[in-house]
Protein backbone atom coordinates (compact mmCIF):
# COMPACT_ATOMS: atom_id res chain seq x y z
CA UNK A 1 0.00 0.00 0.00
CA UNK A 2 1.27 2.89 -0.73
CA UNK A 3 2.13 5.41 2.41
CA UNK A 4 -0.26 8.39 2.76
CA UNK A 5 0.73 11.82 2.18
CA UNK A 6 1.35 13.51 5.46
CA UNK A 7 0.23 16.93 6.06
CA UNK A 8 3.16 19.18 5.77
CA UNK A 9 2.77 18.98 1.67
CA UNK A 10 2.96 22.67 1.18
CA UNK A 11 3.01 24.42 -2.09
CA UNK A 12 5.11 28.16 -1.54
CA UNK A 13 3.98 29.45 -4.78
CA UNK A 14 0.53 30.38 -5.74
CA UNK A 15 1.10 31.68 -8.96
CA UNK A 16 4.68 30.92 -11.44
CA UNK A 17 7.53 33.44 -10.77
CA UNK A 18 8.45 34.62 -14.94
CA UNK A 19 11.02 37.29 -16.33
CA UNK A 20 12.99 37.56 -19.38
CA UNK A 21 15.66 35.22 -17.54
CA UNK A 22 13.43 32.48 -16.63
CA UNK A 23 10.70 31.09 -14.78
CA UNK A 24 10.18 29.14 -11.63
CA UNK A 25 6.94 26.89 -11.81
CA UNK A 26 6.55 24.99 -8.63
CA UNK A 27 7.72 25.20 -5.50
CA UNK A 28 7.00 23.77 -1.85
CA UNK A 29 7.48 20.87 0.56
CA UNK A 30 6.48 17.08 0.11
CA UNK A 31 6.27 14.38 1.94
CA UNK A 32 5.64 10.62 1.60
CA UNK A 33 4.55 10.35 -2.36
CA UNK A 34 5.44 7.10 -4.32
CA UNK A 35 8.16 8.44 -5.91
CA UNK A 36 8.92 8.13 -10.11
CA UNK A 37 9.21 4.08 -11.15
CA UNK A 38 12.52 3.50 -12.16
CA UNK A 39 10.89 1.07 -14.98
CA UNK A 40 9.34 4.25 -16.42
CA UNK A 41 11.65 7.12 -16.13
CA UNK A 42 10.55 10.59 -16.91
CA UNK A 43 11.48 13.53 -18.40
CA UNK A 44 9.92 17.00 -17.12
CA UNK A 45 11.63 19.18 -19.58
CA UNK A 46 12.51 21.66 -17.16
CA UNK A 47 14.87 21.89 -14.24
CA UNK A 48 14.00 20.83 -10.79
CA UNK A 49 15.89 20.82 -7.33
CA UNK A 50 15.01 18.28 -4.89
CA UNK A 51 15.93 18.54 -1.53
CA UNK A 52 16.25 15.50 0.78
CA UNK A 53 14.71 16.46 4.33
CA UNK A 54 14.30 13.21 5.47
CA UNK A 55 14.57 9.81 4.30
CA UNK A 56 16.72 7.82 2.06
CA UNK A 57 16.10 6.41 -1.55
CA UNK A 58 17.24 5.50 -4.91
CA UNK A 59 17.81 8.12 -8.04
CA UNK A 60 18.90 7.00 -11.56
CA UNK A 61 18.72 8.50 -14.80
CA UNK A 62 18.99 8.17 -18.81
CA UNK A 63 22.80 8.52 -18.69
CA UNK A 64 23.27 5.47 -16.54
CA UNK A 65 23.78 7.31 -13.23
CA UNK A 66 22.60 5.54 -10.52
CA UNK A 67 22.70 6.17 -7.25
CA UNK A 68 21.78 5.83 -3.31
CA UNK A 69 20.12 9.27 -1.63
CA UNK A 70 19.79 10.22 1.87
CA UNK A 71 18.92 13.12 4.02
CA UNK A 72 21.13 16.16 3.05
CA UNK A 73 21.43 15.60 -0.38
CA UNK A 74 20.25 17.57 -3.46
CA UNK A 75 18.85 15.99 -6.83
CA UNK A 76 19.32 18.36 -9.58
CA UNK A 77 16.31 17.31 -12.91
CA UNK A 78 17.16 18.30 -16.21
CA UNK A 79 14.73 18.94 -19.11
CA UNK A 80 16.20 16.79 -21.28
CA UNK A 81 17.39 13.44 -19.45
CA UNK A 82 15.17 10.83 -18.03
CA UNK A 83 15.12 10.51 -14.62
CA UNK A 84 13.45 8.73 -11.75
CA UNK A 85 13.68 8.88 -8.24
CA UNK A 86 11.65 8.11 -4.84
CA UNK A 87 12.23 5.94 -1.49
CA UNK A 88 13.64 2.50 -0.77
CA UNK A 89 10.34 0.40 -0.23
CA UNK A 90 7.66 2.78 0.44
CA UNK A 91 9.75 4.22 3.30
CA UNK A 92 9.20 7.77 5.02
CA UNK A 93 10.84 10.57 3.65
CA UNK A 94 10.55 14.29 3.16
CA UNK A 95 11.40 16.86 0.69
CA UNK A 96 11.76 19.92 -0.79
CA UNK A 97 11.47 21.02 -4.44
CA UNK A 98 11.93 23.71 -6.75
CA UNK A 99 10.41 23.47 -10.83
CA UNK A 100 12.37 26.36 -13.09
CA UNK A 101 13.41 27.00 -16.46
CA UNK A 102 14.63 29.90 -18.89
CA UNK A 103 17.58 31.36 -20.48
CA UNK A 104 19.07 31.76 -16.85
CA UNK A 105 19.68 28.39 -16.01
CA UNK A 106 20.58 27.23 -19.52
CA UNK A 107 23.66 29.56 -19.07
CA UNK A 108 24.40 27.99 -15.51
CA UNK A 109 24.05 24.57 -17.44
CA UNK A 110 26.26 25.65 -20.54
CA UNK A 111 29.10 27.04 -17.67
CA UNK A 112 29.12 23.63 -15.86
CA UNK A 113 27.32 25.31 -12.76
CA UNK A 114 24.46 22.60 -13.25
CA UNK A 115 26.41 19.70 -14.65
CA UNK A 116 24.07 16.72 -15.67
CA UNK A 117 26.74 14.37 -14.89
CA UNK A 118 27.18 15.28 -11.09
CA UNK A 119 23.08 15.24 -10.31
CA UNK A 120 23.39 14.64 -6.62
CA UNK A 121 24.98 17.18 -4.39
CA UNK A 122 25.41 17.01 -0.59
CA UNK A 123 24.66 20.11 1.40
CA UNK A 124 24.67 20.30 4.90
CA UNK A 125 23.48 21.52 7.61
CA UNK A 126 20.30 20.58 6.74
CA UNK A 127 17.95 22.93 8.42
CA UNK A 128 19.82 26.14 6.78
CA UNK A 129 19.64 24.92 3.51
CA UNK A 130 16.17 24.11 3.85
CA UNK A 131 15.81 27.46 5.02
CA UNK A 132 17.59 29.31 2.38
CA UNK A 133 15.09 27.34 -0.05
CA UNK A 134 12.05 28.44 1.76
CA UNK A 135 13.25 32.03 2.22
CA UNK A 136 13.52 32.71 -1.77
CA UNK A 137 9.71 31.97 -2.16
CA UNK A 138 7.34 31.85 1.42
CA UNK A 139 5.00 34.81 1.36
CA UNK A 140 6.13 35.09 5.44
CA UNK A 141 9.72 35.61 4.13
CA UNK A 142 9.31 38.74 1.60
CA UNK A 143 6.28 40.75 0.62
CA UNK A 144 3.86 39.15 -2.13
CA UNK A 145 4.53 42.24 -4.28
CA UNK A 146 8.50 41.50 -4.58
CA UNK A 147 9.03 41.62 -8.45
CA UNK A 148 9.80 38.47 -10.34
CA UNK A 149 13.15 39.73 -11.87
CA UNK A 150 13.87 40.42 -7.89
CA UNK A 151 12.93 36.37 -6.98
CA UNK A 152 14.39 34.88 -10.23
CA UNK A 153 17.71 36.71 -8.47
CA UNK A 154 17.60 35.37 -5.11
CA UNK A 155 16.63 31.99 -6.47
CA UNK A 156 20.14 32.17 -9.18
CA UNK A 157 22.20 33.60 -5.69
CA UNK A 158 21.12 30.31 -3.83
CA UNK A 159 21.73 28.46 -6.78
CA UNK A 160 25.22 29.59 -6.61
CA UNK A 161 25.76 29.29 -3.45
CA UNK A 162 24.79 26.13 -3.41
CA UNK A 163 27.03 25.01 -6.57
CA UNK A 164 30.27 27.15 -4.58
CA UNK A 165 29.39 25.12 -1.21
CA UNK A 166 29.18 21.51 -2.90
CA UNK A 167 32.23 22.46 -4.85
CA UNK A 168 34.55 23.35 -1.77
CA UNK A 169 32.87 20.30 0.32
CA UNK A 170 34.63 18.35 -2.57
CA UNK A 171 37.84 19.82 -2.90
CA UNK A 172 38.42 20.00 1.05
CA UNK A 173 39.16 16.79 1.63
CA UNK A 174 41.65 16.22 -1.34
CA UNK A 175 43.27 19.62 -1.07
CA UNK A 176 44.22 20.64 2.41
CA UNK A 177 47.21 20.53 1.49
CA UNK A 178 47.04 23.13 -1.01
CA UNK A 179 45.19 25.60 1.25
CA UNK A 180 47.97 25.49 3.52
CA UNK A 181 50.55 25.85 1.24
CA UNK A 182 48.99 28.67 -0.93
CA UNK A 183 48.64 30.10 2.60
CA UNK A 184 52.56 29.59 3.83
CA UNK A 185 53.88 30.69 0.50
CA UNK A 186 51.87 34.13 0.31
CA UNK A 187 52.94 35.13 3.76
CA UNK A 188 56.22 35.92 5.62
CA UNK A 189 56.48 35.40 9.17
CA UNK A 190 58.30 38.23 10.38
CA UNK A 191 60.78 39.20 7.40
CA UNK A 192 61.67 35.28 6.67
CA UNK A 193 59.27 33.75 3.57
CA UNK A 194 59.71 30.06 3.78
CA UNK A 195 61.32 28.17 1.13
CA UNK A 196 59.27 26.33 -1.34
CA UNK A 197 61.10 23.80 -0.05
CA UNK A 198 60.47 24.15 3.53
CA UNK A 199 56.50 24.49 2.71
CA UNK A 200 56.38 20.84 1.30
CA UNK A 201 57.56 19.24 4.23
CA UNK A 202 55.51 21.39 6.52
CA UNK A 203 52.51 19.59 4.20
CA UNK A 204 53.86 16.34 3.92
CA UNK A 205 55.20 15.99 0.97
CA UNK A 206 58.49 15.24 -0.85
CA UNK A 207 59.63 18.63 -2.53
CA UNK A 208 59.13 16.66 -6.60
CA UNK A 209 55.89 15.60 -5.68
CA UNK A 210 54.84 18.39 -3.60
CA UNK A 211 56.10 20.58 -6.89
CA UNK A 212 54.29 18.39 -9.83
CA UNK A 213 51.20 18.69 -7.76
CA UNK A 214 51.00 22.63 -6.88
CA UNK A 215 51.85 23.72 -10.72
CA UNK A 216 49.11 20.81 -11.64
CA UNK A 217 46.47 22.78 -9.40
CA UNK A 218 47.78 26.23 -9.80
CA UNK A 219 49.62 26.52 -13.24
CA UNK A 220 52.30 28.05 -11.54
CA UNK A 221 55.15 26.35 -9.93
CA UNK A 222 55.81 26.94 -6.08
CA UNK A 223 58.46 29.59 -6.76
CA UNK A 224 57.24 31.65 -8.99
CA UNK A 225 53.68 31.64 -7.13
CA UNK A 226 55.60 32.92 -4.04
CA UNK A 227 57.43 35.67 -5.89
CA UNK A 228 54.01 37.54 -7.65
CA UNK A 229 52.78 37.13 -3.71
CA UNK A 230 55.79 38.87 -2.66
CA UNK A 231 55.74 41.46 -5.21
CA UNK A 232 51.53 41.76 -4.36
CA UNK A 233 53.01 42.87 -1.02
CA UNK A 234 55.08 45.41 -2.18
CA UNK A 235 52.44 46.71 -4.48
CA UNK A 236 50.50 47.55 -1.74
CA UNK A 237 53.15 49.18 0.63
CA UNK A 238 53.75 51.27 -2.57
CA UNK A 239 49.92 52.14 -2.91
CA UNK A 240 49.97 53.44 0.81
CA UNK A 241 52.73 55.22 0.72
CA UNK A 242 54.50 54.80 3.67
CA UNK A 243 57.62 53.10 2.97
CA UNK A 244 60.68 53.73 0.82
CA UNK A 245 61.72 51.01 -2.01
CA UNK A 246 65.18 50.02 0.46
CA UNK A 247 62.33 49.53 3.35
CA UNK A 248 60.18 47.38 1.34
CA UNK A 249 62.98 45.26 -0.20
CA UNK A 250 64.34 44.91 3.46
CA UNK A 251 60.45 43.82 4.55
CA UNK A 252 59.73 41.41 1.60
CA UNK A 253 63.35 39.68 2.37
CA UNK A 254 64.96 40.82 -0.78
CA UNK A 255 68.70 41.36 -0.50
CA UNK A 256 68.59 45.39 -1.79
CA UNK A 257 66.51 47.67 -3.55
CA UNK A 258 68.25 46.53 -6.89
CA UNK A 259 67.25 43.03 -6.41
CA UNK A 260 63.82 44.08 -5.58
CA UNK A 261 63.71 46.14 -8.47
CA UNK A 262 64.49 43.50 -10.93
CA UNK A 263 61.83 41.15 -9.96
CA UNK A 264 59.12 43.49 -9.44
CA UNK A 265 60.11 44.41 -12.88
CA UNK A 266 59.80 41.15 -13.98
CA UNK A 267 56.06 40.81 -12.44
CA UNK A 268 54.54 43.48 -12.88
CA UNK A 269 56.37 44.67 -16.18
CA UNK A 270 57.70 48.37 -14.73
CA UNK A 271 59.85 49.58 -12.41
CA UNK A 272 58.59 50.43 -8.66
CA UNK A 273 59.50 53.93 -9.48
CA UNK A 274 57.11 54.17 -12.27
CA UNK A 275 54.65 51.97 -10.58
CA UNK A 276 54.45 54.69 -7.89
CA UNK A 277 54.48 57.54 -10.45
CA UNK A 278 50.26 55.84 -11.26
CA UNK A 279 49.11 55.19 -8.47
CA UNK A 280 49.90 59.12 -7.17
CA UNK A 281 48.33 59.44 -10.77
CA UNK A 282 51.35 61.51 -11.89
Amino acid sequence: MAPQINEENTPWLRTPISSNLGAIRLAGRLGNNPGIDPQSMRILERYALVYIKQGEGYFCDGKGIEITFSAGDLILVFPDIPHAYGPHDGRSWQHEYVVFEGPQFDLFRETGLLDSGDPVWHLEPIEYWSRRIQEAFSPFSHPDNLSPLRRLGMFSSLLIDMAAAQMESKQRPQNSWLEKSVQLLSNPVGREWPAPQEVARRVGLNYENFRKQFVKATGEAPAQYQKKRRIEHACAAIYQNSHSFKEIADELGFCDAFHFSKVFRQVVGESPSEFRKKARGQ
